[in-house]
């Protein structure tokens, strides 16, 4: 399978969870990539947007390959047998910024509370995943914001990241799991432009403003 764009792959993943519409939840979507498809998701169910913004750690001498990803609450996810050769001390460091990272762009994209999720359904959205360092340190975020359901909903992914997000959530929702996965998520789309944050914020915004119409008025 292969998606014309972000819009595109929102909109089909919208519909792929046409049976959550109408029921009391909060879609989730992690920038910058998820945010349009999370639009199309959030709008289509008739739910509120939030972000979760969890942050990938990459190797010291490899920075795109992760070793960790933080979540904006709770504990690290990482890959233990690469974590363990580092020093915990840059390690520390390592997490401290990009924590810092995340608050930043909390600051910056989001400009209103985020919508109670306790004891209702959460649905996380993003482009795809190829590791699921970054879905997995999402999952432990929202899973402290006590949800009564929690799925994650993606356009693509391989065999054995969709497995091993299954045993950590309720339900898993993809469109594609394809039998030899291509290396990168860009691979499955034919339009996979960076998503910038001057874009985020003018989504949010616009967001903001379609499910506040009385305070935007003011």
């Amino acid at each position: 399978m292969r998606f014309r764009d972000r819009n595109e792959a929102g909109e089909q993943l919208a519909h792929a969870l046409d049976r959550y519409r109408g029921q009391p939840g909060v879609v989730y979507a992690l920038p910058r990539g998820g945010v349009p498809l999370g639009i199309a998701v959030a709008r289509h169910l008739g739910m509120p947007l939030d972000l979760l913004i969890p942050r990938k750690i990459g190797h010291p001498f490899h920075p795109e390959y992760a070793i960790c990803a933080v979540p904006e609450q709770g504990e690290p996810v990482c890959n233990p047998r690469e974590a363990e050769r580092l020093d915990p001390g840059w390690l520390d460091q390592a997490e401290a910024r990009e924590r810092a990272e995340a608050r930043r762009r909390r600051q910056l994209y989001c400009t209103t509370p985020s919508p109670d999720v306790g004891g209702k359904l959460a649905i996380i959205v993003d482009d795809g995943i190829a590791t699921g360092l970054t879905m997995r340190a999402a999952i432990r975020d929202a899973r402290q914001r006590r949800p009564r359901h929690l799925v994650v909903a993606i356009p693509v992914a391989p065999g054995e990241t969709a497995a091993r997000l299954e045993n950590e959530v309720d339900e898993l929702v993809t469109l594609d799991i394809p039998e030899y996965y291509r290396g990168s998520v860009g691979a499955y789309y034919e339009d996979f432009e960076q998503v910038s944050d001057d874009a985020v914020i003018a989504m949010m915004a616009s967001v903001h403003r379609a499910e506040n119409p009385d305070v935007s008025r003011e």
